[in-house]
C-alpha cells in the first residue's frame, strides 16, 4: 500500500478488537514520531507508551469511556513540556554539539534562540510545546496508516485528571493527546463501512492573493 492508498485507508477507529501490534510495527511507528519536525528540532514533549490493562482500565472512564483505550494494543500519550528549564536546554546543546561536530561556541545563536522561548509565560510555554506534539501526533497517524495499524486520534478526555494519574506535573508536563494503536473491530464499529468525506480539492486549496489597498 502506498502512501495515498494508506491515508485513505485510515480512520478514527471507534472500536478495536484487543489484538497485539507486533512490537516491530510500533517501533517503526514510533521512530516516524521522533523523526517528526519540530521548531528548532527541540521537541518539547514526551511520548509514553501504555501497555499494562490495568492502567488502561484506569484510564478509560479519564478518556469517556472510549474503549479503544482499553481495547487497543498499545496506548501512547502525548505530554507537552510546561518549562524550557536552563538543564533542559543544556541537554539539547550538548547533544546537537555531539551529533552535528560543533562546539558549543558555534552553536550560540540556537542557545539564544532557545533562551528566548523559555522566556515566555508558562502558559504560552505550553501552548508552544502543544503545538510541536501535534505535529509528531500526526506522523504518527501517518505511519500507523503505512503499517496497516489502525490509530484514533482523542482530545476527547480530562487531561487534569489524566496528568494527577501519571504523576506529570512533578515531571513538567501536560498531556495534550491520546493515541490508542490496534485493529478495527469491522463488525462493531459503525464508521468503519462509512465513506471518508473530505472538503472538494478546489475549496480547500486556494490560492493566496494580496488584499487589495483602498
Amino acid at each position: 500500500m502506498n502512501f495515498h492508498d494508506a491515508l485513505k485507508w485510515r480512520y478514527a477507529t471507534k472500536k478495536m478488537t484487543g489484538e497485539t501490534v507486533p512490537q516491530e510495527k510500533v517501533d517503526r511507528i514510533l521512530e516516524a514520531i521522533r523523526m517528526a519536525p519540530t521548531s528548532m528540532g527541540f521537541q518539547p514533549f514526551t511520548v509514553f507508551t501504555i501497555t499494562d490493562p490495568e492502567i488502561k482500565e484506569q484510564i478509560l472512564p479519564i478518556a469517556n469511556g472510549q474503549t479503544q483505550v482499553r481495547d487497543g494494543s498499545h496506548l501512547l500519550i502525548f505530554a507537552a513540556w510546561t518549562e524550557i528549564t536552563e538543564e533542559r536546554i543544556e541537554d539539547y546543546m550538548n547533544l546537537t554539539a555531539e551529533e552535528r561536530k560543533l562546539s558549543l561556541q558555534e552553536l550560540q545563536p540556537l542557545r539564544n534562540m532557545l533562551n528566548g522561548a523559555a522566556s515566555q509565560s508558562p502558559e504560552k510555554m505550553f501552548e508552544w510545546s502543544a503545538r510541536q506534539a501535534y505535529i509528531a501526533f500526526g506522523f504518527g497517524m501517518a505511519a500507523a496508516a503505512v503499517e496497516e495499524v489502525d490509530a484514533t486520534p482523542m482530545e476527547g478526555f480530562n487531561p487534569e485528571a489524566l496528568d494527577e494519574l501519571l504523576d506529570l506535573p512533578s515531571k513538567g508536563l501536560r498531556s495534550v493527546l491520546m493515541l490508542p494503536l490496534g485493529y478495527r473491530d469491522e463488525e462493531n464499529d459503525w464508521l468503519a463501512p462509512m465513506k471518508k468525506v473530505r472538503r472538494p480539492k478546489d475549496e480547500f486549496f486556494q490560492e493566496a492573493k494580496v488584499a487589495e489597498m483602498a
